[in-house]
C-alpha cells in the first residue's frame, strides 16, 4: 500500500500494489501548473482511494485532461484523463514510492534555467 497527501492533509490517498515507474513532463502546461516539472506515476483507478475528494478542485486544461489540486493548500495532485481507466498522481505527494523515473517527456519545451543530466531517457514529446 502506498499513501500520500497534499501539503495540508485535507486530501489524502492510498494506492494498492506497486507503483509503475514515473515520468517527468517538461511541457509548458505542466511547468506552469506545477511550478517546475510534473513528475507522476500512472495508477489504475480501481487501485486508488482518495479521501477528502470534496477538497479536490479540478481545472479542465484541455478537452481530454483535467488537473486536480487541493482547494485548501493548492498542492497539485492529479493529472486525470476521464476517458481512460487510470489517473496520474504527483510522485512528490507520496510518502514513499518504491519506484523511479523511467523517462523525461516533452523535453523540447523544458525551461531554459536547468539541464537534465540524470541519465534517464529523454523524449522530445
Amino acid at each position: 500500500m502506498h499513501k500520500g497527501s497534499c501539503l495540508c492533509g485535507a486530501v489524502s490517498f492510498e494506492v494498492e500494489g506497486e507503483l509503475a515507474p514515473g515520468d517527468a513532463c517538461h511541457c509548458s502546461q505542466c511547468r506552469r501548473w506545477s511550478g517546475h516539472v510534473w513528475a507522476s506515476t500512472n495508477v489504475p483507478r480501481d487501485r486508488l482511494v482518495v479521501h477528502g475528494m470534496d477538497m479536490v478542485s479540478w481545472f479542465q486544461s484541455s478537452e481530454k485532461i483535467r488537473r486536480g489540486f487541493c482547494s485548501a493548500c493548492g498542492s497539485v495532485l492529479f493529472w486525470d484523463p476521464p476517458h481512460k481507466d487510470w489517473t496520474s498522481i504527483a510522485m512528490g505527494a507520496f510518502d514513499a514510492t518504491g519506484t523511479h523515473l523511467e523517462m523525461h517527456i516533452f523535453v523540447s519545451q523544458k525551461g531554459d534555467y536547468y539541464e537534465i543530466a540524470d541519465g534517464v531517457e529523454q523524449r522530445e514529446r
